[in-house]
């Protein structure tokens, strides 16, 4: 599908998406558990996955309006009846197959092309190393991945460069595991609010997770009871709608914005510091940016890799140079977002220069073109909000990829008033 995106103000409100973050967290840890209802899901293709695989391994979920309600497994999944399909979701692939780990038999993983790329070494020698069989049918560390359990324990040694998704999957799993696990995380965890998040919710669940430097310590026979759980707002897909506002200097209000582990509330920080003009009210949920005159910073985005691409745009938009650091592992999500976002700038006219491990741009005056979304959600909303300063007409390919994780993206953008043609 492709989307035309015009030279808009935006102006107004709008109420920020559930997490996904969140939601595919507690799909998974309530279907490990004895029961949970979830209020206020983000119900997308990825989230739409995670509850396919979890009903793969045997528990009762039930969706009604905006709630999720879950008779979980208590710890013991059953051995799927068929190949897990997981789509283009690398959260329900990664989380799931610590799950697979706690069958008594072997469960198989597939997903769309883009998934089918995306790495998974450090988790597969994880699971074999805490006594699973785990392994990729065409020995790349991709998927299709083969995982047989169940999983003893013990002591393990895990990359965290690479994706945090991994620690999560094992911090996840490992309390159902027959012996007490010691994650022992090696190299820089990036990426590690994300970590928080999945701990936040665990011990919102009655787990007992011990952290520590670099490491943590999970005890073995443990319980899950989420029972109640609201997901909160997504502050990475609201990121599109506050930088739109800066960018354009105009004034936009997303609400559903609570305080929560989410790494990419920095946004607000980001865009305080580049010069816009930014008021968040913590009670009632509410974060107003009011644009500025935006300048160039330093940014490293080591705990943010998601909102990269948004800060590639507005970094295209703000006066002097704006550097992005600390990036490399944005190379590995649905796309090589390093790259896809610096070509496909540069034919906006932006002067962005790619590096290994980040970004340089250069103030820059855009103008509409034909651009390709990658199939890849936040390449495709970066580049929407690029087409509200371009000149001329922007339009941009695979739009269709925001089911991933924002559905309603362009209507909330056609309600703030901006010109887009669907």
């Amino acid at each position: 599908m492709n989307v035309k995106v015009s030279k808009s103000d935006v102006w107004g409100t709008v109420e920020a998406p559930p997490s996904k973050s969140y939601t595919h967290r507690a799909i998974v840890i309530g279907s490990l558990g004895h029961y949970a209802k979830i209020t206020k899901p983000l119900l997308s293709a990825d989230t739409l996955a995670t509850v396919d695989a979890c009903r793969a391994f045997g528990a009762e979920v039930r969706i009604e309006g905006d709630t999720i309600e879950i008779a979980g497994v208590i710890g013991k999944p059953k051995v799927p009846d068929d190949v897990i399909d997981a789509k283009n979701s690398g959260t329900t692939l990664r989380l799931c197959a610590s799950v697979a780990a706690l069958a008594d038999g072997a469960t198989v993983f597939t997903g769309d092309g883009s998934l089918r790329r995306r790495p998974n070494g450090p988790l597969i020698k994880a699971l074999n190393d805490l006594g699973a069989v785990c392994y990729s049918t065409r020995g790349t560390g991709t998927a299709p991945l083969v995982v047989h359990g169940p999983m003893e324990g013990g002591t393990v040694r895990i990359r965290g460069d690479v994706s945090s998704q991994f620690i999560s999957s094992l911090l996840i799993s490992c309390p159902f595991a027959r012996r007490d696990t010691v994650l022992d995380i090696e190299g820089e965890l990036k990426s590690k609010p994300y970590v928080d998040v999945t701990v936040e919710m665990l011990t919102a669940a009655g787990c007992r997770i011990d952290s520590g430097y670099r490491e943590y310590f999970i005890p073995s026979g443990q319980d899950y009871d989420l029972k109640a759980y609201r997901v909160p707002g997504d502050f990475s897909s609201a990121a599109y709608m506050l930088a739109a506002a800066a960018m354009t200097r105009s004034k936009v209000t997303v609400n559903n914005l609570f305080e929560s582990k989410q790494g990419d509330a920095a946004i607000l920080e980001y865009l305080l510091d580049m010069g816009a003009n930014v008021y968040w009210d913590t009670e009632q949920g509410s974060v107003t940016v009011d644009g500025g005159s935006l300048k160039g910073i330093d940014i490293d985005a080591g705990a943010t890799p998601d909102l990269v691409p948004t800060l590639a745009v507005l970094g295209a938009c703000a006066s002097g140079t704006t550097n992005i650091e600390n990036a490399e592992h944005v190379r590995y999500k649905e796309t090589d977002r390093l790259h896809a976002i610096t070509v496909e700038l540069r034919k906006m006219g932006a002067d962005i220069e790619e590096r290994q491990d980040g970004l340089t741009i250069r103030g820059s005056k855009l103008k509409g073109t034909k651009v390709d979304g990658y199939d890849d959600h936040r390449i495709v909303m970066s580049l929407a909000i690029a087409g509200l300063v371009a000149e001329g007409k922007t339009t941009i390919g695979t739009a269709e990829s925001i089911a991933i994780s924002y559905p309603g993206f362009f209507d909330d953008l056609k309600k703030l008033g901006a010109k887009v043609v669907t």
